[in-house]
């Protein structure tokens, strides 16, 4: 069985993760008294922290929620950041986001796609799980306050609930795509806006200068 991990390069947002921390620590909470959080009452969400024995395994990076998808011999894992239920126990996925910026907080930026399909394949996860999915999940989005006349030692965030609606029927195919690109006898043609193809041409080019070709990419 293959172990297929999909990630980007990236370094350690520690500001990010403590908020991360701190709100899985709010909602854990409202989980073990099995109340609804001030933010989904504000919000009319009629839901409630998800409790499940596998649920800090779900949380755990690189463990996270498993399925063996059998068409391509993969083994696809996600870490999801909470997961909440409904009355008549549709699960609702729940990602943690933070950042600080002036404008309001949106999902609508071109590299947010990543998140979006990131949710998609948390609620893909769990379907495959057995579980009953509510295709509609939600961003907590932590915005960092800019506004305050001093800092005084304290970072101050306004919350924002932002629903969006998965569409998981694109993970299979792209998960048999992926093995047929990992099994084929040539590599695919470089993306120009791939920063590790990049690194392998300029690499490849300093190796090989006399060359009048990228041996890689002949």
């Amino acid at each position: 069985m293959s172990a297929l991990l999909l990630s980007r390069p990236g370094y350690p947002f520690s500001l990010n993760a403590a908020v991360d921390h701190l709100l899985k620590k709010e909602f854990d909470v409202y989980r073990a008294k099995q109340i609804q959080p001030p933010l989904l009452v504000e919000h009319g969400l009629d839901a409630r922290p998800f409790q499940h024995p596998k649920l800090n395994e779900w949380r755990e990076n690189f463990v996270g929620v498993q399925y063996h998808h059998r068409p391509s011999n993969f083994l696809v894992t996600g870490a999801v950041d909470d997961v909440w239920v409904k009355p008549h126990g549709e699960l609702i996925v729940v990602d943690y986001k933070a950042t600080s910026k002036d404008s309001e907080v949106t999902l609508d930026a071109e590299w947010q796609r990543g998140y979006k399909n990131q949710m998609e394949i948390y609620q893909w996860l769990l379907a495959q799980n057995g579980f009953s999915v509510d295709p509609t999940g939600y961003f907590v989005y932590a915005n960092g306050r800019r506004d305050r006349p001093t800092f005084d030692g304290r970072l101050e965030f306004v919350i924002k609930l932002i629903p969006y609606r998965g569409e998981t029927n694109w993970i299979e195919s792209k998960l048999e795509e992926i093995k047929g690109c990992l099994t084929s006898a040539r590599p695919p043609q470089p993306n120009k806006t791939c920063p590790l193809c990049d690194y392998r041409r300029r690499a490849e080019k300093a190796l090989y200068p006399q060359s009048g070709q990228v041996a890689l990419w002949s």
